[in-house]
């Protein structure tokens, strides 16, 4: 009987939905509007999410980076002592596991820059070019080419060249401390000027070839290695493989090791999106509740006679709120299917933002849709709706059967 008795109330539900097409329309278009909002705007959040970490990972982290345990978190007076020592050791490890593409080996210096009479001062990276041009794609090479087999390029940051006044092709003088505590120095041409966007960044980071930057150094050790992996979700297998087999070294996911740009953006706008969210249910809420309420007045004597008949409160509740439901599901569907088609019609190839904090170029978003998105705002929006026909069902739902029957 319990089917038969919960058939029949969604049956009637249903059936109550088409009594009052224009009340039906409203609240559909409610709860629509708000779920196709929520959506396109997890959307855009999950898209500025993809394009911040794909910058991330492929213009200076890699997927995450190796050091020496508790090298990231000291200074010292000489770090070169405290880099690592076992290159080709831990290169070939890491190469051995099926999560990892890629390593790139890299050590960083402060070091100044000379071109005629400017001189100024910023970060080196050694590395392995033919290596890093493949991966490390979010340099945006503005002007020359990225740094590959060019044993003496150097590839510099745009704030960098600017302060030096150089173009592709010039020589520029690097002048380095090395481990000897003697000032070494070497020529290098510009092979290439980036622009990542990020102002720390491009005003102070150059490359060079990692054998050169060791020459430099009188150091043949290496500061940390670079992951190229197969998938993000890798990190953790990775990592646990390399500290057990290695326990003098960690590893750190880029997440960490760009909390500035990229961790504090994704909290920041995650807490955007809840204070949207909740502003967005509490309209659907409220207009729900005001279409629903003027429609529970006037079925008074409808609900009196069904409450005469033997219907419960329970029971009459239960009716409200499955007509509340498939109301919710019914805009929702609507609303998400509606705004993702516009979306992909319109701005299939996404939306040029202005530079972010910190940066100083636009990009692009793509917006990126998720099933799971779709089924949890498809759940808040329900739950909006029966909460706004719970509210609004109640004190009818409560009124006695002769009140009710005498309502006109």
């Amino acid at each position: 009987m319990g089917g038969y008795e919960g058939s029949m109330g969604l049956f009637l539900a249903f059936r109550n939905l088409f009594r009052n097409f224009r009340r039906t329309i409203a609240i559909v278009f409610t709860v629509a509007l708000g779920a196709g909002a929520l959506f396109a705007f997890d959307g855009f959040i999950n898209g500025v999410f993809r394009e911040y970490r794909y910058n991330a990972i492929h213009a200076n982290y890699g997927f995450g980076q190796i050091y020496t345990k508790g090298y990231r978190d000291t200074v010292f007076q000489e770090p070169v002592k405290h880099w690592i020592q076992n290159e080709n050791e831990l290169t070939n490890f890491l190469l051995s596991l099926e999560e990892v593409e890629e390593v790139f080996p890299r050590a960083s210096f402060s070091a100044l820059l000379k071109k005629g009479g400017i001189t100024v001062s910023g970060l080196g990276q050694g590395i392995k070019g033919e290596k890093e041009g493949e991966f490390f794609q979010s340099l945006n090479v503005e002007k020359g080419v990225t740094l590959s087999t060019q044993p003496n390029g150097i590839l510099l940051g745009y704030g960098l060249a600017k302060a030096l006044n150089v173009e592709p092709g010039d020589t520029v003088t690097v002048v380095a401390t090395s481990t000897k505590g003697l000032m070494k120095e070497g020529k290098f041409v510009v092979t290439g000027i980036f622009h990542t966007g990020s102002i720390d960044f491009d005003s102070r980071i150059f490359r060079i070839q990692l054998p050169e930057a060791q020459k430099l150094l009188k150091t043949r050790n290496i500061e940390l290695v670079s992951l190229a992996l197969r998938n993000l979700s890798d990190w953790e297998s990775v990592a646990e493989k390399v500290e057990k087999a290695f326990p003098s070294l960690e590893a750190t996911p880029f997440h960490i090791l760009d909390k500035l740009y990229y961790k504090h953006t994704v909290d920041w706008l995650q807490a955007e999106f809840r204070i949207v969210q909740t502003v967005i249910l509490g309209i659907v809420l409220l207009s729900v509740f005001n279409t629903v309420s003027a429609s529970i007045l006037e079925r008074k004597q409808e609900i009196g006679n069904l409450r005469a008949n033997g219907e419960s409160v329970f029971q009459i509740m239960r009716l409200i709120l499955t007509e509340g439901a498939l109301l919710a599901v019914l805009g929702g569907v609507i609303g998400m299917a509606l705004a993702y088609s516009l979306l992909m019609l319109f701005v299939d190839k996404g939306l040029l933002m202005p530079p972010g904090p910190g940066q100083t170029r636009q990009f692009v978003v793509i917006f990126h849709f998720r099933l799971a998105a779709f089924f949890f705002t498809l759940l808040l929006g329900t739950i909006a709706a029966m909460v706004a026909s719970l509210l609004a069902g109640m004190r009818v739902a409560k009124t006695s059967i002769a009140q009710l029957l005498r309502s006109y």
